[in-house]
């Protein structure tokens, strides 16, 4: 999935926080609800401004992030 068109950062929207292109729908909220368990499914009828790609979108960049992420041991 390519996320570089869906996903936004503007820091005079949700503080900066990684969105989904054209709403206030963040991808940590996206991760949070998936995390709870909540289907993509329920997700889509909860927030009807969000599609099926924005969902794969705010999975595939925080894979990005983790994958570019690097652990500092102490």
């Amino acid at each position: 999935m390519e996320y570089k068109n869906r996903i936004v950062s503007d820091p005079d929207i949700l503080r900066g926080k990684p969105r989904i292109k054209g709403t206030r729908i963040s991808v940590e909220l996206i991760l949070e609800k998936l995390g709870e368990g909540i289907s993509i499914e329920e997700l889509l009828k909860s927030y009807p401004n969000l599609t099926r790609e924005d969902i794969l979108a705010a999975i595939s960049y925080s894979a990005d992030v983790i994958k570019n992420e690097e652990l500092v041991e102490g």
